[in-house]
């Protein structure tokens, strides 16, 4: 089968790190293909410059034989490329359809058509199965349904080439196994797919191939099918992987958080968890199992204080922090990674070594008297770092808007 998209030694440079260094990915038409890495292996940088948000310092990129220069999204966008980011690109307050149509609005005279944008927006959803309501707003949408916006967006575009950054990262596993069969359909209707991930069941279940990428290098690229687990992961880390984890009887302590009849709204004004009680023990790991938008958004942002409670109590070790200011949460100890890390989670314009401190920055030793300490401050940065294997071209000084998922 003829390849549709050829990206040839494609070398991508930042500031202090090489992000892409001569890379070359051939894709079958009609095919979906994947692009596996760790993070920071230059996957996501590949495909930027596949959809025009990055130029690349060397290298070639043909479509159907074709070499083409594509120096922005505008350009991708009128060859059939199309991208779903693994930050989905949409503006919350606006409906489906208003998301969609962005930048290519219809109008009938000098007014514009949103009724007609409504039909075409629900004619291509219900064509590909994606059952989305093109009047409902962003805000009120679980994360599942927002990434099939973006996908209708590509559709709605007339994409061949759709491109996928890490599409499973914020998914339930219902929602994900709905994704695969997504990507089925839109397969059998001609068009191809680039599967970023570094999930390998994934790959097993949906890519034809694989390409391997390992800190910005070109691995190799393998047929799927003939191709075990264990061998992809021991190419994309460069040694042996143990599958099979020795896990000891559970032998959980004290009770450290208690949650009493707890009732919390959603975003519709409705009770998104109803009386509530629940028990999580120290040394203990509690899985909370459900369909996006059955509560669970809701009982995490009452715990951590993004929302307000309409009854019940939260005890964090006796202490009742219902009421209490976020801030005070955390000091007592309870710690909160979120599901959109960019809304909740960083300041995007902050250095890693000012994310890094923007819980303690008002303590010693990152400050005395109010004055922040930056060179102690550096020092934490680059510790946590190395011992996390953080991937950073500029160490702390890194802008976070511009590292790895």
């Amino acid at each position: 089968m003829a390849f549709i998209i050829e990206m040839l030694n494609i070398t991508k440079d930042f500031p202090g790190i090489r992000a892409n260094d001569d890379i070359t990915l051939q894709v079958e038409e009609r095919s979906i293909h994947a692009l596996l890495g760790e993070n920071g292996a230059g996957k996501s940088t590949l495909m930027s410059i596949l959809f025009g948000l990055y130029k690349a310092e060397t290298g070639t990129i043909r479509l159907r034989g074709k070499e083409v220069q594509i120096g922005d999204p505008n350009v991708a966008t009128s060859l059939g490329i199309g991208m779903v980011h693994q930050h989905f690109k949409l503006v919350q307050n606006f409906t489906v359809t208003e998301n969609i149509i962005l930048g290519m609005e219809p109008h009938r005279g000098p007014i514009l058509d949103i009724k007609s944008a409504e039909k075409k927006v629900e004619s291509i959803s219900k064509l590909y199965g994606l059952a989305v309501d093109p009047r409902a707003k962003i805000e009120d949408i679980s994360v599942g349904m927002q990434q099939r916006v973006e996908i209708l967006k590509m559709l709605y575009r007339d994409a061949e080439i759709l491109i996928f950054d890490e599409p499973t990262a914020v998914l339930t596993p219902q929602e994900i196994h709905e994704l695969i069969q997504i990507m089925r359909r839109l397969v059998v209707e001609g068009k191809t797919i680039i599967l970023i991930t570094h999930k390998l069941k994934e790959i097993k279940e949906v890519a034809d191939s694989c390409t391997v990428l390992r800190r910005g290098r070109c691995i190799g690229t393998v047929p799927v099918a003939n191709t075990s687990e264990e061998q992809m992961a021991e190419m994309m880390v460069g040694r042996e992987v143990n599958f099979h984890v020795e896990k000891g009887e559970a032998k959980p302590g004290d009770v450290l958080l208690r949650i009493e009849n707890l009732d919390v709204k959603n975003s519709k004004g409705v009770l998104g968890v109803r009386k509530l009680s629940l028990d999580v023990r120290a040394g203990e790991i509690l899985g909370l199992c459900g369909i996006d938008g059955n509560g669970q958004t809701e009982l995490i942002q009452a715990i951590t204080g993004l929302t307000k409670c309409e009854g019940g109590k939260i005890f964090l070790r006796d202490a009742d922090i219902s009421g209490m200011p976020i801030k005070q949460r955390l000091d007592l100890g309870l710690g909160h990674i979120p599901e959109d890390r960019q809304r909740y989670g960083l300041v995007l314009d902050f250095s890693l070594a000012e994310n890094l401190v923007i819980h303690s920055y008002l303590r010693k030793p990152y400050a005395h008297w109010g004055v922040l300490n930056k060179k102690v401050i550096r020092e934490n940065a680059e510790r946590l770092i190395g011992e996390f294997d953080v991937r950073s071209g500029q160490g702390g000084l890194t802008p976070t808007r511009s590292m790895s998922g």
